[in-house]
């Protein structure tokens, strides 16, 4: 939608140091100042023109705004300047992907012979059909889970084959090998050119890809793109390029644009560099970082081995230095004298016992003689036995006629009884025999 104001100057005469066509020709050109003024003095009686559309780039610098506004029915594009005391007037805050309408005043700048135009006045309508897509496109694929943190794969240390995927020739092309080949100077490249914007960026993005993961070389993939405005940057957030790129078994990393641009692929890829050369920085590791790592690790393992070896150096000095290293032999004299002592000790308490022992054997001896019956045979008493052995005790166990055996202090007799004897005859054989 598009609505002129007539301006109060549209009725004045044009200057009358203006430029007209038939004035000039090849023998008599005319000036380029003055073709410039002559243009600047017809766009200064041009009056101001509201016009509805879509903010697809929205720069801030120095306060003031440089962006982009595109047509939502047709595929038409200005730039705009909008200055910082302007912006500072405005209750509303914009940013790309806003419908808004906005009030423009055309400028021409006669030094330079740019035109442009300055937004003097600026409203929202809503929110833009082609970020409304976007952020329902961004949605889905959330609640997919495309995003999820844990679907993230770690970047290989150092990779065999870095795929890289951009414009041939691009300044972006040219950033990543240089960065990674000063990082890493044998780093090996596979780099596939494609478009970056337009029809042709999401289907050979998309090919690209899927030659890349289908490579056992490759270890990682890069993507990228020199920075541009949201409008140029729309085949990386095109859905077929964001599914090829979650579906890739490779790592995938994401360089498109510059800090402030965020395509959809940035939120699926593994790795989200800001710019080309931060990505060739995380992809391939530092030669001389490493190096310099390698350094401190056998500093520290050096430094650590010898204090060990100091610490073990001063134990053995110190076990080196007791008695019982320092001089062995004294703790065996030591012990030898204890051996020496105990042996001696040994064998008095031994002989001692020998000589107790023997005294008491002796003493044993002649209780056992004295009461050996043998011993009171030896007195004149004899130990009569019946013929089966039974010592006899009893005058009555041999009547008359019963055999008995006489043991001796030497020898033994054979007897024949003729019967108990009377009690005198008893008492008087008694007397005979003591």
């Amino acid at each position: 939608m598009t609505t002129f104001q007539p301006a109060p100057s549209d009725t004045e005469p044009p200057p009358a140091d203006s430029v007209h066509p038939k004035e000039s020709g090849p023998h008599a050109p005319t000036s380029i100042s003055r073709l410039n003024d002559t243009i600047s003095g017809f766009v200064r009686n041009w009056g101001s023109v509201w016009v509805e559309g879509e903010i697809t780039s929205w720069n801030t610098r120095s306060g003031h705004v440089f962006g982009r506004l595109k047509d939502t029915t047709a595929d038409a594009h200005l730039g705009f300047r909008l200055w910082s005391s302007t912006r500072r007037r405005m209750t509303e805050d914009f940013s790309v992907g806003d419908h808004v309408v906005a009030c423009l005043k055309a400028d021409y700048f006669a030094k330079t012979g740019d035109f442009s135009f300055t937004v003097s006045s600026i409203r929202q309508v809503g929110l833009g059909g082609q970020l409304e897509r976007l952020e329902r496109l961004r949605r889905t694929l959330r609640e997919e889970g495309l995003f999820a943190p844990e679907r993230k794969r770690p970047l290989p240390f150092l990779p065999h084959v870095v795929g890289l995927i951009t414009a041939p020739g691009s300044d972006a092309e040219k950033d990543v090998h240089r960065n990674a080949e000063l990082r890493w100077p044998h780093v090996r490249f596979r780099t596939l050119p494609v478009a970056v914007q337009g029809d042709r960026c999401a289907p050979e993005v998309v090919k690209a890809i899927g030659q890349l993961d289908a490579d056992p070389d490759v270890d990682v993939i890069i993507i990228a793109r020199g920075g541009g405005d949201p409008q140029t940057l729309l085949g990386f957030s095109d859905e077929r390029v964001v599914r090829a790129a979650a579906a890739a078994r490779t790592p995938i990393v994401s360089a498109i644009g510059h800090e402030n641009d965020h395509p959809i692929l940035d939120d699926v890829a593994d790795v989200r560099a800001s710019t080309p050369t931060d990505a060739a920085k995380r992809v391939v590791p530092d030669v001389s970082e490493q190096r310099a790592r390698i350094q401190e690790l056998r500093a520290r393992l050096t430094g650590r081995l010898t204090h060990r070896l100091r610490d073990e150096s001063h134990r053995i000095e110190q076990l080196r230095s007791r008695p019982v290293l320092r001089a062995p032999e004294s703790m065996l004299e030591h012990r030898g004298h204890e051996i020496a002592s105990i042996v001696v000790r040994g064998r008095a308490r031994i002989d001692t016992a020998l000589i107790h022992q023997a005294r008491r054997v002796g003493e044993l001896r002649a209780t056992l003689a004295a009461l050996s019956p043998g011993a009171t045979m030896a007195r004149g008493y004899a130990i009569a036995h019946l013929a089966d052995g039974t010592i006899l005790r009893d005058a009555a166990q041999a009547p008359a006629s019963t055999a008995l055996t006489v043991a001796l202090a030497r020898g033994g007799v054979r007897a024949v009884s003729h019967g108990p004897l009377a009690d005198d005859d008893a008492s008087g054989a008694e007397g005979a025999a003591t």
